[in-house]
Parts: C-alpha cells; sequence; structure tokens
C-alpha cells in the first residue's frame, strides 16, 4: 500500500484536483488476478493532468474502506472549477474491489460529492474495471439482469451529483480488458488530451470521442480472447458547457522529472499472479 501526493506550485491559491485510485495487487485470499498495466496507466495519467494544472494524489492498492475515506476526504475540500476521480481495479456491475477483496458501491462514492463544497463544481469519473463477465463480440450487446440488478443499477445512476459525469470501461454486464501496456480506455482518453486541441473539448464531445475510439479502434489479441471488442459508455448530469481541462491548464513549475516520482513510490509486485482482463 502506498500513498502519496504531488505539489507542483508553491501557490497556496485552490487548484483543480484529481485522485488516482489504482489497484494492481490484491491479498493472496482475495482470489483476484494481478492486473498488469496499472503502473503504466498511471504514470501517464499523472504526467499529463499534472501538465494540464491539476494537483494529483495517487492511492495505490488500498483496501475497500480507505477507498471509501479516500474518496471521502476529497469530497470535503473545494476545487478551482473540477475534480476528477479515477478507479482502476476489478469489479462487477455497480461495484468495485479494494486491494483485500472487499467490495466498494459506487453509488457511495458518488453521492459523497453531492455536499457543499462541491456545489457547483463539475465532477468527472472514470472507472476502469470490469461491470460483469461477459464478453462482446462486436455484434450486439445485451445484458439478463435480474430485478434486483436492475434496481442496484438505477440505485447507482440517482447517487450521480448534478454537474456530473461518469466515465465506464464498457457497458453494463461486461468484461473491461486490461493490457500490459496499459487499459484501453485510459490510454486512450490519454491519447487524446494530448492532441492538439484535445483539451479544448466540452466534456461529452470527448467523452464521445473516447467511446469511439476504443469501440472502433480496439480489439483484443489472442488464442482465448482474440477478436473481442469493449464498448465503453457514460453517464452525465452536467446541467452547462463544460471544458475541464482546457480552463485550467498551465506549466509546471517544477522540473518534468516529478513526473517519475509515482514510478518509486509503486510497490514492485510481492508474488506473481497470473493476469486477468480487468
Amino acid at each position: 500500500m502506498s500513498f502519496c501526493r504531488f505539489p507542483f506550485t508553491e501557490n497556496k491559491t485552490v487548484k483543480n484536483r484529481a485522485l488516482i485510485v489504482s489497484v494492481e495487487n490484491f491479498y493472496p485470499d482475495a482470489d483476484l488476478s494481478k492486473r498488469n498495466g496499472v503502473k503504466r496507466d498511471t504514470r501517464r495519467l499523472h504526467k499529463i493532468l499534472t501538465k494540464l494544472g491539476f494537483s494529483v494524489e495517487i492511492r495505490i492498492d488500498i483496501e475497500a474502506e480507505e477507498i471509501y475515506e479516500a474518496f471521502k476526504a476529497e469530497s470535503e475540500k473545494t476545487v478551482k472549477d473540477c475534480f476528477v476521480g479515477i478507479i482502476s481495479t476489478h469489479g462487477e456491475e455497480g461495484v468495485v474491489f479494494g486491494a483485500d477483496g472487499c467490495a466498494v458501491k459506487l453509488a457511495k462514492i458518488y453521492s459523497y460529492f453531492g455536499g457543499p463544497s462541491m456545489v457547483d463544481k463539475s465532477k468527472l469519473f472514470l472507472i476502469q474495471a470490469c461491470r460483469g463477465h461477459e464478453l462482446d463480440g462486436g455484434v450486439k450487446v445485451e445484458t439478463d439482469s435480474s430485478s434486483s440488478e436492475e434496481e442496484d443499477g438505477m440505485s447507482e445512476l440517482f447517487s450521480i451529483p448534478i454537474d456530473t459525469a461518469v466515465m465506464y470501461a464498457t457497458s453494463p454486464g461486461y468484461g473491461a480488458f486490461m493490457h500490459p501496456l496499459g487499459s484501453p480506455l485510459i490510454q486512450t482518453l490519454c491519447d487524446l488530451l494530448e492532441k492538439e486541441g484535445g483539451p479544448d473539448l466540452e466534456i461529452t464531445k470527448l467523452l464521445t470521442r473516447l467511446n469511439y475510439q476504443v469501440a472502433y479502434n480496439f480489439q483484443s489479441r489472442g488464442k482465448m480472447l482474440g477478436g473481442k471488442k469493449q464498448m465503453p459508455c457514460f453517464v452525465t448530469r452536467f446541467t452547462r458547457e463544460v471544458f475541464p481541462f482546457m480552463d485550467t491548464r498551465m506549466a509546471a513549475a517544477e522540473d518534468l522529472s516529478l513526473t517519475f516520482a509515482a514510478t518509486k513510490l509503486i510497490d514492485e509486485p510481492r508474488r506473481s499472479r497470473k493476469s486477468s482482463i480487468s
């Protein structure tokens, strides 16, 4: 378990913030496989968001209760204009898992951000996690959910505060791919934010392009999973046009070598485990 904060400026004025929660290694009794590629996603997100003017906090391989605590603490602070929360771990519909294998309800995470500290602030969540066990063949996406699962899904949507968007790596009921070179969702988002004009996009346009790029340009390889696709989706409760990455851009005051501090604070794998698609 690691914790790190990157204060890239001596300026004490309020900045936009990002919290990245990444789980690569799980406790042995959690029965969840290692997620190769998490470090690459985390390093790249940290570098790009910092260049865009965000104060970035990273939490690595933390337990379920610590995930709740981290987001609760963030929700009680204020930001200049925008908060970005990113969770990368194993998951199922409506929940993600801490390093201890315990479930974290996404509805509870979202509900924290409806308080007074975040009123009128833009909130964006990206969830890099499976939402089920089905694999998308790229022809038709459908789920066979029970009524209780549908109710849980609706509860999750109702918990999303006003002026918030949530980007999911995949559609309900389906698995999300993770590759040693990084996840399709996060790596594609980083590509878009590094392109000229990418940070200037209104948030729904940015997320729509992200949907398109992953859905049409990604296809899994290998004997077992070759040819499978991934269809991200997003939910928005914004009541106005939002440009979260354009208005916050500023040059980092520190040397870019600080970018790689994150890699030194990320624990190296303590044991080998088989990889998974999420």
